[in-house]
């Protein structure tokens, strides 16, 4: 599956994205389960978080999946802004993943090597490709929770050892993603940008324009240099003050004003 698309707003049916949600809510999941303790007070529970960690953790999940949403919301108006929003998810996401590997370490436990049984497993897994098309939302809701079964028997364990293991290795995949994602960005905007880069683009043009005509005149209005453009009707010279001057003057008929 290619893993950029150009289409703004197709980021549901990225496996980034996929990955990027089931991340997100097996990060709250965790982090309810092993990063509070409750207590009990008029027989009602209460959790209590434990300090940053836990609020860095949701944060740098939810930032992750937010800002690759984002960045596909603005890939038809600034390819350089899409790269940049898919690259802080990417950076969010590696933010995460050392705290997963933290968890771990913290326990006298080491990450799974990458050529474990679980490891290898999990990595083998594939994502289905997402096909919906009407009900977006809802499918791709029901697309990511199906996807999260894949790995249920990680994620579902009462270890927490084993839940950050396997944390660790999806975000892992999510990461290599995301980078395969932005090399794919700087090839379209190289190609073509998006809107405002064609819009930088144009500007160039037109600056260039003026640089290739030596004789454009001066404005007999305001005095500033007077740049040539362009319009249905034909050329002409339009003040480099516009829109405080709008004086032009008609190339054909030579030093007409027509301010």
């Amino acid at each position: 599956m290619t893993e950029n698309r150009d289409k703004h707003g197709g980021f549901r049916r990225l496996h980034s994205f996929t990955l990027a949600t089931i991340i997100q809510l097996e990060t709250l999941r965790f982090c309810r389960q092993f990063l509070t303790h409750d207590y009990r007070e008029s027989g009602r529970l209460f959790y209590d978080p434990k300090g940053r960690q836990y609020d860095q953790m949701t944060q740098a999940a939810r930032s992750g999946r937010q800002n690759i949403i984002e960045g596909s919301e603005r890939s038809s108006t600034s390819k350089d802004t899409e790269m940049k929003l898919t690259d802080v998810a990417r950076a969010s996401l590696s933010e995460l993943r050392g705290d997963y590997e933290i968890f771990i370490l913290d326990r006298g436990e080491l990450p799974w090597s990458m050529t474990s049984e679980e490891a290898i497993a999990i990595n083998a897994i594939s994502l289905d490709e997402a096909m919906f098309y009407r009900d977006v939302v809802n499918e791709s809701a029901k697309h990511a929770k199906l996807q999260r079964k894949k790995y249920a028997q990680w994620l579902d364990s009462s270890d927490p050892i084993v839940v950050a293991n396997a944390m660790l290795i999806i975000i892992g995949r999510a990461l290599n993603m995301l980078k395969r994602q932005i090399t794919a960005q700087i090839q379209a905007f190289e190609q073509t940008g998006g809107f405002q880069e064609r819009l930088t683009s144009m500007r160039k043009e037109w600056r260039a324009q003026v640089q290739q005509a030596p004789n454009a005149p001066i404005c007999s209005i305001c005095g500033k240099q007077m740049y040539y453009r362009t319009s249905a009707r034909g050329p002409f010279w339009g003040c480099s003050g516009f829109p405080e001057c709008r004086n032009t003057r008609n190339i054909e008929a030579g030093n007409q004003d027509n301010g």
